[in-house]
């Protein structure tokens, strides 16, 4: 068995194989990633890359020019012709696609005198990346190495034959595959190549992998009769002009040994992962349990979180998220995908899921991951500014509501889902490089010009209605209030989330830029509206009914993440926000629904609400045994969202910073969570927790920071005050309720 292991909080294992490629173990770099199989005698790697997506015509998609026609559908907006103003905003088109995200191909490794498995058991290394499978008499181990760009399994098996394949489900028709295997000089080598059959978008995709050891070609496989070792490149190829030479220059010259590649990979990835950790209290039998035990006990009992699970479940959800960050975020299933059906394209979908993937980057003290989602924005912001001419005749930026990664113009648009009416999206997809700025204290850079163009857009896009400031048309993620004659019709004014985001863009804009020039608009934009039955309402216009039963809850962007609303400052709005989210239905059990609740039920100090939301996670039947997560209950739609946001949600029920000079601790801890220790974290205001601890009657804190500061820490028992000089960490103790 393997030496070294990680502490078992930082680790899963289990005793059989994957059953499917769902419940595959996995590994990442933030390029490539693998589901690792775990079949002793026949396993199958399916090895994945960031940048590979189907072609399907929409390369070259751009926005519709709406911009003639945008007094005509704010007419209609404000006579309560919703539906036609949303059938306006398509520009006549019908519904396109993003084009999809999908596997490459699989590794497959077959032992030639194939016998029992005694003593099986695969497992992943959180703090090493590595997958390992072993039994006795056999081991193979693998990682997707940060240092080198490089996929790499060491066998020690016995004699085996190595191949690749293209045959996963779902795959189109029309996708070729060749797979070859072919000796260089002294090197032997399997390559892959994929032909996709549409023009306007990539070529195809190339993987080529090394085989370094007693290895002999053997048809269009490789023969291996001992320890062997196996890298692997891949490349996206954009034209007819394969780059099987430059992939095989790079194989050639890497290591040859697998202990020194990982070497050079583990301070790429540990050293990130480590920086934060959890400690549950945790019985050390229950830490020892195969991941497929820890979730049949939650499942036995739903309605109560299980310390054991949530413990590991917040360092899978670091581990994922961070293998899954690195040229882009995570897209809706992380970076890993065994079919070629990825529900919703498995892009990026930035109307929620992107954010809340990311909820913990910046508090989970993961900068790499915000970098990326940094890469992402980059690449796509003059599409942002080319969205807003179009669509609005108007300056600044104008997010897409889903992007794959190719560009960010907006062309997803349907009477149903008009997002050429959400406005928010520039300042929502902006948050987390503002935050990360709040966090670290890192200069915003080109940044701040983009909050400022953020800004500048909603100055253009304003409207007067009877002498008051207005937003029209305006959409609240993906519902809307029926229209007058009863159909569906999302096109609103003034939608609570475009407000908030309007009201947040001026005023970080004014901050960053020193500019005064935001200011009289923002005095003048509409106040939050509180409906008759105390909630906060989904649009501060009269006359809309919300719909209730919704898995969003974007009207409730105020309280998280901007924290404009909140307990301390606003305790009224505070007050009818919570009422908003009592109010809320789970329509379908989404699990970025759940999650998103969570966190605002967190910002609100309701542990218990935190808990209930959380359990319609843990108790339904939404984790794999790789710990990814589903989007449904019972397993339904292999999905990253409650995997990577998991994590958030923990930290802020136990430490949150809601503006300088004030930490709280313990604000939303759910039942049951009743001591622990929590190290690592970072808040806003350049503060970093290097030890939080709690048990029944004390809370005790250690606390650094950046810069030297005055600092109230307050549990929902006691506070108090300390001086917080630059670099030295202070130790605060406070005694509560037993």
């Amino acid at each position: 068995m393997t030496d070294d292991l990680p502490p078992p909080a930082h680790r899963i294992w289990a005793p059989t194989p994957a059953a499917s490629w769902e419940d595959a173990f996995l590994s990442g770099n933030g390029e490539y990633g693998i589901m690792v199989c775990g079949d002793p005698h026949a396993e199958r790697i399916i090895v994945n890359h960031h940048r590979f997506v189907l072609p399907n015509g929409t390369h070259d998609a751009r926005p519709p020019e709406l911009a003639a026609r945008m007094p005509h559908i704010r007419e209609l907006v404000l006579a309560g012709r919703r539906a036609e103003a949303a059938r306006l905003l398509t520009g006549g088109r019908a519904l396109e696609w993003t084009q999809s995200f999908h596997p490459g191909f699989a590794l497959t490794i077959d032992a030639a005198q194939p016998g029992p498995a005694v003593d099986y058991r695969r497992s992943t290394e959180f703090d090493t990346g590595q997958v390992v499978v072993e039994w006795a008499g056999g081991r193979r181990r693998s990682f997707v190495s940060r240092a080198d760009a490089l996929v790499v399994t060491a066998l020690d098996l016995g004699a085996c034959t190595v191949g690749a394949t293209g045959d996963l489900p779902g795959r189109p028709d029309d996708v070729r595959y060749e797979c070859v295997a072919y000796r260089r000089g002294d090197l032997v080598f399997l390559r892959v190549r994929g032909h996709y059959p549409q023009a306007g978008g990539a070529y195809g995709f190339e993987g080529v992998t090394l085989l370094r050891g007693d290895v002999e070609v053997l048809g269009d496989r490789v023969a291996v009769h001992g320890p062997a070792l196996l890298t692997t490149a891949l490349d996206r190829v954009d034209s007819p002009r394969w780059r099987t030479g430059e992939l095989e220059e790079r194989l050639a010259a890497a290591d040859t040994d697998y202990d020194r590649l990982l070497a050079r990979h583990l301070p790429l990835h540990a050293g990130p992962y480590r920086r934060v950790s959890l400690d549950l209290g945790v019985p050390a039998e229950d830490r020892e349990l195969p991941v497929g035990e820890l979730l049949a006990r939650q499942l036995a009992d739903p309605d109560v979180p299980q310390p054991a699970l949530l413990e590991r479940l917040f360092h899978a959800g670091r581990y994922l998220l961070l293998s899954a960050s690195g040229v882009l975020p995570p897209r809706l299933t992380g970076l890993w995908l065994g079919s070629w059906d990825a529900a919703w394209a498995g892009d990026f979908t930035t109307d929620a899921n992107l954010n809340l993937q990311l909820a913990g980057a910046n508090i989970g003290a993961l900068p790499e991951v915000t970098a990326a989602h940094a890469r992402l924005v980059a690449g796509q912001v003059d599409d942002w500014r080319r969205n807003a001419q179009a669509i609005y005749g108007a300056r600044g930026l104008l997010a897409p509501s889903r992007t794959d990664g190719e560009h960010g113009h907006l062309f997803h648009v349907h009477p149903d889902w008009p997002f050429a009416a959400w406005l928010a999206g520039a300042d929502w997809l902006l948050h987390p490089l503002y935050e990360h700025h709040l966090v670290t204290g890192e200069p915003l850079g080109e940044v701040a010009g983009w909050l400022a163009e953020a800004a500048d857009f909603f100055t253009d896009v304003v409207t007067e209605v009877d002498g008051a400031v207005a937003l029209v048309p305006s959409y609240s993620v993906e519902t809307g209030p029926p229209d007058a004659d009863g159909q569906p019709a999302p096109v609103t004014v003034n939608a609570t989330m475009d407000l908030a985001a309007a009201r947040h863009a001026l005023r970080v804009a004014a901050e960053v830029t020193g500019s005064h020039r935001w200011d009289e608009l923002r005095g003048r934009l509409p106040a939050y509206r509180v409906d008759e039955r105390g909630a906060l309402a989904e649009w501060a216009w009269p006359g809309y009914r919300p719909d209730d039963d919704h898995r969003h809850v974007s009207h409730l962007y105020p309280v998280w993440p901007l924290g404009e609303i909140n307990p301390d400052g606003t305790p009224e709005l505070a007050t009818a926000a919570h009422r908003a989210l009592m109010l809320r239905g789970d329509e379908n059990l989404s699990a970025h629904g759940s999650l998103h609740r969570a966190l605002v039920a967190a910002r609100l100090h309701d542990g218990d609400l935190v808990g209930v939301n959380l359990c319609k996670i843990l108790g339904n039947d939404m984790f794999f045994q790789s710990l990814m997560s589903s989007h449904n209950p019972g397993l339904v739609t292999y999905n990253a969202d409650a995997a990577h946001a998991l994590p958030a949600v923990l930290v802020e029920t136990l430490v949150h910073a809601p503006r300088p000079g004030l930490v709280r601790l313990l604000p939303a801890v759910p039942p049951g969570l009743t001591r622990g220790t929590l190290r690592g974290v970072t808040l806003p205001g350049r503060l970093s927790v290097e030890e939080l601890s709690w048990a029944p009657g004390l809370v005790r804190v250690r606390l650094v920071s950046a810069v030297p500061q005055t600092v109230e820490v307050r549990t929902p028992h006691g506070a108090t005050t300390t001086t917080l000089v630059a670099g030295a960490p202070v130790e605060v103790t406070l005694r509560g309720r037993a």
